[in-house]
């Protein structure tokens, strides 16, 4: 009964679907039929977040107890009629590596990276035209990464102060936690230059440190980070992914990288407020809908680019 497989139509697609009753989150006893089901309903959502973005998975095949892998190049495995990007990765030592990234444009490609147990997306701040070619970052993030002992608590009052400064610049920021410790703040941008991103965000999140060196640190070096909320600018880097909103984490729980309200970000006062699984986000969705639904409304030109 392990190796079972149904055929299944999915707007056309067939899939083939495997070991759906295995158990990926053991403490929720959450399975991969949960995972695929979860993502089927999110997708209206999804989708749009993960549109022309090539996207790194981060699989669980054996359950989120034990060591999950990244995944870029597809090439070998996936169907004919996914979509994939070629690019071309320059690692230090290593020369130039070429990956086929998965482009999910469509509910059958998402429904096949859950069947993977892709539990996590990862996607970069720009997207792909339609031969693959780079284009310039849209989205300017920054990922808040707490340093115990602080927690998403802190996280959710530097969030505050970076919507402030960043509403300064002329930016609309739209918070999300990220399913795990911390939090992230998006802003819809025009850039020129692949840099112009990193090149702004390192220059605020240095400028929240000057104003609170009490609570945010700028800087990388792990010995100042306890207590404090690192300000990740170089999520930016375009070499970089950060985790999709909507994508379920790879945690104890199946917990979700969730969009939140300003108001819930100033209500938090503990871990609880800004934690949400699979079935939380479900009610929100039916209840608020799409949080980020009005992020592409809101582009800007970064200050001095």
């Amino acid at each position: 009964m392990a190796g079972r497989r149904i055929e299944v139509e999915v707007d056309g697609r067939r899939l083939s679907l495997s070991n759906l009753d295995k158990v990926l989150y053991p403490e929720a006893e959450f399975t991969k039929r949960d995972v695929i089901d979860y993502y089927r309903q999110v997708a209206p959502v999804l989708l749009p977040r993960l549109a022309d973005r090539p996207t790194t998975f981060l699989r669980y095949p054996d359950g989120v107890d034990h060591q999950g892998f990244y995944e870029k190049d597809v090439s070998r495995h996936a169907p004919e009629w996914v979509r994939t990007a070629r690019l071309e990765t320059h690692s230090r030592g290593s020369g130039t590596e070429i990956n086929h990234h998965p482009v999910i444009t469509d509910l059958p490609t998402l429904i096949w990276a859950a069947n993977l147990a892709a539990l996590e997306l990862h996607v970069p701040q720009w997207t792909v035209g339609p031969r693959g070619a780079r284009r310039d970052p849209d989205l300017l993030v920054f990922d808040l990464d707490p340093g115990e002992p602080a927690t998403v608590v802190e996280c959710a009052e530097v969030a505050v102060l970076l919507r402030d400064a960043l509403a300064e610049d002329g930016l609309t920021a739209y918070a999300k936690t990220s399913g795990s410790k911390g939090m992230q703040l998006y802003c819809a941008v025009r850039t020129r230059r692949p840099e112009a991103t990193s090149e702004y965000a390192k220059t605020l999140a240095e400028r929240l440190t000057e104003r609170r060196a009490d609570l945010v640190v700028a800087k990388m070096v792990k010995s100042l980070r306890p207590g404090k909320v690192f300000v990740d600018w170089s999520q930016n880097n375009p070499a970089k992914t950060t985790i999709a909103p909507y994508s379920l984490r790879g945690r104890a729980q199946p917990t979700v990288s969730t969009p939140v309200t300003w108001a819930e970000v100033e209500a938090c006062t503990t871990t609880s407020d800004l934690t949400f699984t699979s079935d939380d986000v479900l009610e929100r969705l039916e209840r608020d809908g799409d949080l980020l639904a009005e992020l592409p409304d809101h582009v800007a030109a970064l200050p001095n680019h």
